[in-house]
């Protein structure tokens, strides 16, 4: 049988950053952040919030008060560019949180496309599990702890926040039906943090505050963005053979507002099919797909049969497409 949603949540933390506070750090004016990402708050989780907590919320939202879900989970992933520390892995973190002990755990990193590459994998594993279990897959990032509060291109964009969702078994017709990914490692250096792995270790020479913190050339992410994810929503489509019209949801990284709308207007999307949460939340890196899930279906539920397509661009440079029918 398929391997599909059965259960999601999300969850932000509650402070409220505005344009105007952004711009008191960067320099910059709430015009100027508007005009250029569309973008007019973001949330920030406080200091003694790591991503573990924002995903241990998230998960308790996905699973819920169904026993069930949680008795059967034969994996909890977290997909995070941001973990608590190097190590061990922050889903262990979670994992102990839930009370799930001896369920395999382990983090994945893709950056902003990290959620769907966690999605592709679980369903992987859940096809070779037994016919009833069920799979944790959370989409957790802190970037407020990573950013350059002087940099207005990149401070304005990002905000905190999780999402999650459980997979299982669903009846044939339903559930996810084709994945893809790439990755572009010649554009590594596009989107990273240079410092604080074993290349650039903390207090090494040359090593400065500075690399410890994000960095990316806005421009060439966004021509790449504009010319890799549809590319990527068109192979998903040709694998599972489908066409674009027949998708009922399109739910994209938030990268910015401005961006999304772009790449809507490239593929001929009406932007009612392309539901928008980063106009208030900023860019939520990973957790921008299953937080966007959530917040479409808080607006407008989601009916059993709909066409769902996810896809995101991130970090690597990497590229996710998941194309499934709701349950």
């Amino acid at each position: 049988m398929p391997i599909g949603i059965v259960g999601f949540g999300s969850y932000l933390p509650g402070r409220t950053v505005t344009n105007a506070e952004v711009a008191s750090w960067s320099g910059t004016t709430e015009d100027w952040i508007e005009t250029a990402t569309g973008i007019r708050e973001r949330r920030y989780a406080d200091d003694n919030e790591a991503t573990s907590d924002l995903a241990i919320a998230a998960a308790r939202a996905a699973l819920g008060d169904d026993e069930g879900l949680r008795s059967r989970l034969a994996a909890i992933v977290l997909a995070t560019s941001t973990p608590d520390q190097p190590q061990p892995a922050t889903a262990a973190l979670v994992q102990r949180a839930l009370g799930l002990p001896g369920v395999p755990s382990f983090d994945l990193n893709a950056v902003c496309s990290g959620f769907l590459y966690a999605l592709t994998i679980v369903e992987a594993m859940l096809t070779r599990s037994a016919p009833d279990a069920t799979a944790l897959v959370i989409g957790a990032d802190k970037y407020s702890a990573i950013m350059n509060r002087a940099d207005r291109r990149t401070v304005s964009l990002f905000g905190d926040g999780a999402g999650a969702v459980v997979l299982g078994q669903v009846p044939d017709g339903y559930g996810i039906h084709a994945t893809h990914l790439i990755t572009d490692g010649q554009y590594s250096e596009m989107i990273e943090v240079p410092g604080g792995g074993t290349r650039r270790p903390v207090g090494s020479p040359g090593t400065t505050e500075q690399d410890l913190l994000f960095r990316m050339n806005g421009f060439a992410v966004r021509e790449y963005v504009l010319r890799t994810l549809p590319a990527a929503v068109h192979a998903v489509l040709g694998t599972a053979g489908m066409k674009l019209s027949e998708i009922d949801r399109l739910i994209v990284h938030q990268a910015n507002p401005n961006l999304v709308e772009l790449c809507a207007a490239e593929l001929g999307v009406p932007l009612e099919k392309v539901p928008l949460t980063a106009v208030e939340l900023g860019n939520t890196a990973v957790a921008s797909v299953p937080v966007t899930l959530d917040s479409a279906h808080r607006r407008q539920p989601l009916r059993r049969g709909e066409r769902i397509l996810l896809a995101a661009v991130g970090g690597g440079l990497s590229t996710g497409a998941v194309l499934l029918t709701w349950y």
